[in-house]
């Protein structure tokens, strides 16, 4: 019960960080393009459906929604509704990424976005695609398969088999030929497509040609276009020539058969791999004669069997139960391996005395040679974002997508979004307890303790502020504690308490003089008494005898 308090406690700083239980993410540098799915008129008037088709004539029939998410049904975000469907959606660009730009003021270009998937997901992709600038205006309704794009960046998963896109179109500036440069696989992201959380996907593609993806801000693949993409960027400098060929006496065995080796005579090519084990003996308990099947005993013939319109009825057949250990039937002597089996003889192979090596075709020049040492500001111009996608899983939800040209500005952006958010749906996950899962988010997440130092301090900094700012008087109280200090409230105490001390002896003290005077009243009786006695006895004299 503590742990779901501290758990509640902790979403409650979080959450109370806004004036609201939900705000928008607010954009603090340059963005080419920023979606938080305000409201739900996005689709018609940022986005656009395509009314094309796929190259095969398939339809783009999937259907779109802007809905809450779970973790803040205010909180929306762009869903593909189907599975088994064609989905394709678009947006342009508020401005263009013209890359030559950004290579000339040593820019990133970063693209960043949530997923959720809401059903695990099964096969499909939902990647985005970075439509290429063209010569006609780029238009969502003719958006399909085949729009050129300049990256395709994002998550794919087909059974056993996933990964997250990083696709350049690279232009050949020589042949003006374009060809897809794909980026090595990326590692530890696989638990994204089952758990219903909301992840973070993140590719940086810095001006010296380095890029990086991220999940959930934790690096997963890094590279860069020059040496980690396939096929290269840069084509070699020396081709194969075409109209090379093998020599016809171009000898390419290593090695050949000894031609002096003959068969030994005792080399028996007919001997067999296995012979009879001669030394096997029948078990005791086999039974020659019991067929391996029977007639099933307990079998019944059904009462509405009718043997003229139904035939003879027979019982069903079933294995005999006294065969389980397979010792029924005729007994076969068991095979072992021949030590006399050699098998085909071939001649041992020596080395050629001929051998030419392996042989290659000649090299030439590339005549499509090129060497393009800035690939990163080579890059095609982006003018829209796009998802075209085909998928078994359905409720796919899109959010919070940006492109822009600083890191810094992305995790601006996440921070005032998705931070929160994942925040929430850890802690409302089942499994492990609410404050295991937060420290667990927490470990992966170190700026939620600068949040929560934030959140404790903050109150007292502001009652200081609010009361003045001014010390609090002196305590002459506490000060008297530590020094002995007599003080007023000291005197009067001690005037009190004898007082009360006074008056708490005073029954013992009355009740002592009391006890005198009875003892004084008694001695005085007494000695009245005494002389009465003297008064009333005869008067007797002495005299002194003669001597």
């Amino acid at each position: 019960m503590l742990k779901k308090v501290i758990s509640t406690l902790l979403i409650i700083v979080v959450i109370s960080q806004e004036e609201e239980p939900f705000k928008l993410p607010s954009l603090n540098g340059n963005a080419f393009f920023a979606d938080p799915f305000a409201n739900h008129d996005g689709i018609g008037s940022i986005w656009g459906l395509s009314s094309s088709a796929k190259g095969d004539g398939s339809k783009f029939d999937g259907r779109w929604a802007i809905e809450g998410n779970s973790a803040n049904l205010k909180d929306l975000g762009l869903v593909a509704k189907d599975k088994a469907r064609h989905h394709a959606i678009s947006a342009k660009l508020n401005k263009k990424v013209e890359f030559t730009d950004l290579n000339d003021a040593q820019k990133q270009f970063v693209v960043q976005y949530e997923v959720k998937y809401q059903d695990t997901m099964e096969c499909g992709g939902s990647y985005l695609k970075l439509v290429a600038e063209a010569d006609e205006e780029f238009s969502s309704d003719t958006f399909n398969d085949k729009t050129l794009y300049s990256i395709m960046f994002g998550p794919d998963k087909c059974g056993l088999e996933s990964r997250i896109h990083f696709i350049v179109n690279y232009k050949n500036p020589i042949t003006g030929s374009v060809e897809e440069k794909h980026a090595k696989a990326s590692s530890d992201f696989k638990e994204i497509f089952s758990d219903q959380k909301s992840h973070l996907i993140t590719l940086v593609v810095d001006s010296d040609s380095s890029f990086e993806i991220f999940v959930d801000q934790k690096s997963v693949n890094k590279g860069s276009l020059l040496t980690d993409m396939s096929p290269a960027i840069n084509p070699p400098s020396e081709i194969d020539d075409p109209s090379d060929s093998k020599p016809a006496d171009w000898d390419d065995k290593e090695k050949i058969p000894d031609p002096m080796a003959t068969k030994p005579e005792d080399w028996d090519e007919d001997a067999p791999k296995f012979i009879d084990d001669e030394d096997a003996v029948k078990p005791e308990d086999w039974l020659d004669d019991e067929p391996e099947h029977v007639a099933d005993p307990e079998a019944v013939k059904p009462e509405d069997w009718d043997d003229e319109e139904d035939g003879e009825w027979e019982a069903p057949i079933v294995e005999n139960p006294k065969c389980e250990s397979g010792n029924c039937g005729t007994w076969v002597r068991p095979q072992k391996p021949n030590p006399d089996y050699k098998g085909k003889w071939a001649p041992p192979l020596i080395d050629n005395p001929n051998y030419s090596g392996v042989w290659s075709p000649r090299q030439i020049p590339n005549p499509e040679f090129f060497e393009d040492k800035t690939p990163f500001a080579s890059l095609m111009p982006i003018t829209a974002v796009g998802i075209e996608m085909w998928t078994m899983t359905k409720d796919i939800m899109f959010d919070n997508i940006i492109l822009t040209d600083s890191k810094a500005v992305a995790d601006d952006w996440a921070g005032e979004s998705w931070n929160k958010k994942t925040l929430i749906e850890k802690l409302n996950s089942p499994g492990d307890s609410y404050l295991d899962q937060f420290l667990s988010y927490a470990g992966e997440n170190p700026w939620i303790w600068v949040l929560l130092a934030a959140a404790i301090i903050l109150p007292v900094v502001l009652y200081i502020f609010c009361s003045g700012g001014s010390p609090a008087p002196a305590d002459d109280g506490a000060e008297a504690k530590k020094t002995d200090k007599v003080t007023p409230d000291d005197e009067e105490d001690e005037k009190a308490e004898g007082e009360k001390e006074e008056d708490e002896d005073m029954p013992e003290l009355e009740e002592t003089e009391k006890e005198g005077e009875e003892e004084v009243q008694e001695e005085e009786a007494a000695e009245e008494e005494k002389e009465e006695e003297k008064e009333e006895a005869p008067v007797k004299r002495r005299t002194r005898k003669a001597d």
